[in-house]
Formats: structure tokens, sequence, C-alpha cells
């Protein structure tokens, strides 16, 4: 019996996750992310999908962020009526961040079509709308950790902690024919040991072929130890400065972990003396969730019976009024705000009145992409163009990489050490500069048979 993977996506880049598995019978895909990382990469989301809509029959995501999701809708609204499974958690998150990037389709369509208009230009449609978003969510059938669930006859689907986001998955797919089985383990966003809030990824054994993560596969984070050093130092110069703290951070995942660490070190930084905005309304939504869920992980963040994070002086800024009020603040105020990569948000108004301010700092605390704003400031960029407007770039930018959500090179050799019999590797959702050198240590180190996915390759499982 056939059993194949093919990468179509997240191939050599860390964005738009796409893998379509075959068996002899049925097509499965494997994620539906968004290519994410400028204009001209996010153009490639609305090319046709590299097969017939008609022929899948299941689809598989492993988390809610939308590099692995936000195609969703297109594919429904290309003519997808299968089901959509995922874990329970991922599902919830999955209902707030789906249509959200609908609204912003639509909202980057109008600004678009006003500019095309004064040019004499066609105008242009949004990749999807928020409705279509609503659409898709109708044929998510979400699913617990470790309950095998057969998904098209001869394929088994069982989701396993990957210890990223509340809700990722380690994905494992096993085919059976004849009483033979065959497991294609997809790592899906591999977390850390040291995560804040999430418990650490569930380390199988079993695999015929292994697709791994590679974000970071060319670096170690820093020692957690270190990552704390360097966050009291940043709000202790910060309170000295009588400045404002600005962190662009993902609405799921990073603002969570943020807020725990400022819990748990409520005292240290002096937490009590600053106003901490939540300036998302999305952000919100995805705390509220984190609380529904507060099973899945083993830390205290909400006051009891509360979706309210059990931290002084946190400020729940749905509304755009509510947002503006936060730019009269000129110093105490630690603004939490989208997108992580400030690729839009409300976060683009808070560096409009604070980036050019030598006494504010912008905390980075994840990956940026190459092509996006958050790139351009970390790679030291001295102006940004904001609504056409020229800013410059004074306030002290801090790159917290040990707050990362993916592991690092040693998290991910170590997970894949756990395998039996060293299966095949694929590595995908990494550049090139990152995939080589993990390559490299997975060959030396383990002697594993390791192969960087290229798009369009086929291989077969077992």
């Amino acid at each position: 019996m056939s059993f194949s993977v093919q990468f179509l996506g997240a191939t050599e880049q860390v964005t738009g996750s796409l893998y379509l598995v075959r068996t002899a019978n049925h097509q499965v895909l494997l994620e539906c992310g968004m290519v994410q990382g400028g204009r001209a990469a996010e153009e490639a989301n609305a090319d046709p999908f590299p097969f017939d809509v008609a022929d899948i029959d299941a689809v598989v995501i492993s988390h809610a962020h939308i590099d692995h999701s936000g195609r969703v809708p297109l594919l429904v609204r290309r003519g997808y009526t299968g089901p959509i499974y995922t874990q329970h958690a991922s599902k919830a998150l999955l209902e707030i961040m789906l249509p959200d990037s609908g609204y912003i389709n639509e909202k980057d369509a109008q600004w678009e079509n006003k500019r095309r208009r004064k040019n004499g230009k066609p105008l242009v449609e949004p990749l999807y709308t928020r409705v279509d978003a609503e659409n898709s969510l109708t044929q998510i059938d979400s699913i617990a950790y470790n309950e095998p669930t057969a998904i098209v006859p001869g394929l088994e689907l069982t989701l396993h902690d990957a210890g990223h986001i509340l809700g990722s998955s380690i994905v494992e797919l096993t085919c059976t024919d004849d009483g033979r089985k065959r497991r294609l383990v997809f790592s899906g966003d591999l977390g850390y040991r040291d995560a804040p809030v999430m418990d650490s990824p569930v380390q199988l054994a079993k695999a015929d072929a292994v697709m791994l993560e590679s974000t970071y596969g060319d670096r170690l984070h820093r020692d957690f130890e270190h990552t704390i050093e360097e966050l009291t130092e940043l709000f202790t110069t910060a309170r000295a400065g009588s400045g404002n703290v600005l962190i662009p951070a993902f609405t799921v995942g990073r603002t969570q972990d943020l807020l725990y660490l400022m819990l748990k070190h409520e005292k240290e930084w002096r937490i009590d003396k600053w106003n901490v905005f939540i300036d998302s309304p999305m952000g919100i939504a995805a705390t509220n969730t984190y609380a529904r869920y507060r099973h899945l992980y083993d830390v205290d963040l909400f006051e009891p019976g509360s979706s309210r994070p059990a931290l002084p002086n946190v400020h729940m800024t749905r509304t755009t009024e509510e947002s503006m009020s936060i730019n009269t603040i000129e110093s105490g105020a630690i603004i939490i705000a989208g997108s992580g990569m400030c690729t839009g948000g409300r976060i683009h108004h808070h560096l409009k009145n604070n980036i050019w301010r030598p006494e504010c700092h912008l905390m980075i605390v994840g990956y940026q992409a190459i092509g996006t704003l958050g790139r351009r400031i970390v790679d030291g960029a001295d102006k940004i163009k904001l609504w056409g407007n020229q800013y410059p770039v004074r306030s002290k930018v801090w790159t917290v990489g040990g707050l990362s959500a993916h592991g690092d090179q040693d998290d991910l050799v170590d997970w894949y050490a756990g395998f039996d019999g060293r299966p095949p590797v694929y590595l995908v959702h990494g550049e090139q500069d990152a995939q080589e050198p993990l390559a490299k240590r997975l060959q030396t180190e383990l002697g594993a048979p390791v192969d960087i996915a290229r798009s369009g390759m086929r291989v077969e499982i077992g």
C-alpha cells in the first residue's frame, strides 16, 4: 500500500506549512498555513493550491498559528467540504484567529483598492473574508491528545502535546495495510524545556519517517536564568528612564508567557509600578482561552475561578478608543500588542508614538521572518516607515531570544534522538542557514539519515 508525503510549503523557509499525505486511495492535507514575510512573499498565498482541492479527503492542523492554519478558509472557499482535525484547544484558538485573519484580509484589500482607484488600476479581492473563515470553522472536528482517530480508511491520527502553544500537537499518522503499520511523525512546532507556561514536548519512540521543524536549528537559546537577568535589566533601566516598554507579541503563546513571568517576578521587576496593557482584542480572547484550558499546563496564571491574570494593574484594552488612550501615556506603560513581527495591528500605532523616543524600550521576544518590519528593526534599521512617514529608531531595542516558543538546536536533536532505529528525518520549517547546521549535527552525532525538504519533493514512508 502506498504511503507517502509531499512537501509543498515551509520548505527552506519558516512559514506557509503545507504537506500532502497520500495512501493508496486517499489524500490528506497536513497543515494549510499562510506564507508570511512581507508583501512579495505573501502574494503567494493567493496562488492556486498545488493539488486538486476536490481530491482532499481530510485535513489535519497541528496548531492554531496562522503560518500553519491561515489558508484553511481559502481551502474551504475553493471547494473543500471535508473534516478538519485538530486538538480541542486549537479549535478554540482557531475560532478566534481565523475570523481575525479574514478581517485583516478585508482591511488590507480596502487599503490596496483605495490606492488602486487613485492610480486607475484593477481592484483586488481579499484572500478570504471573515465570513469565509467562520464558514470553515463548521468543518473542524476536534480531538483530545492521545486519542487515536481514524480519519480515512486505513489511516489513523494521534495528536501529542508539542509544548509550543496551547493545543499545539505533534502529529502521528499511522497507515495500516494487511496488518502492517507504518508511522509518519510530524513534530509540528516543538516547544522548549524551560518554557514558562507550556509543558515539555511529548517524546515518541516509534516512526518510519520524521518531519522535523528547524526554525532555530542553527542556535542555542540563552540559559533561561540569563533571560530573566536580561528582563530584570530591561525593566530596571526602563523604570529609571521614565519611558514605556513596547512588546510586539504573538497573541497566542508569547503574550501568556510574558504575563506569567511578570507575575512570577512581580516584586523583583516592580511590576506594581507599571500599568500593563494587553492591547489586542484577539490577545484578550486568547488569554481567556488559556484560562478555559488551564488543565493542559501546570502553572497558575489566573486568579482562582477567573480568566483574569493574577497580576496587578493589568488593563485589557478591547476598543479602538481604549487603545488610542494609551498613546497619551509617556511613561510607566508596558504595552503588549500585535502583531508579533510588527507586520500590522496596534503595535504600529505604539511604534509611531514611541520608537523615536530614546527613553523608550522595544522588546523583541520572537522569531522575525525575513521581509517583516520586526526583522528590519532587529537587523539595525535606523528608521522605519509607517503610513508613508519616516520615524527614526531611537528607542533601545532588546532582542530576548530566550522567550522563543520554539525549541533550539539542542531541543530538536534531543527530541529526534528519542526515536528507535534512527528513522529518516526531513527538515521543514526553517531557513537554509538554520537547517544545514542542524542536519550536520544530526548526521555526525546520531548517524541520522537527513534530508532538507525541497518544494515538491515526495518521499515514500516505510
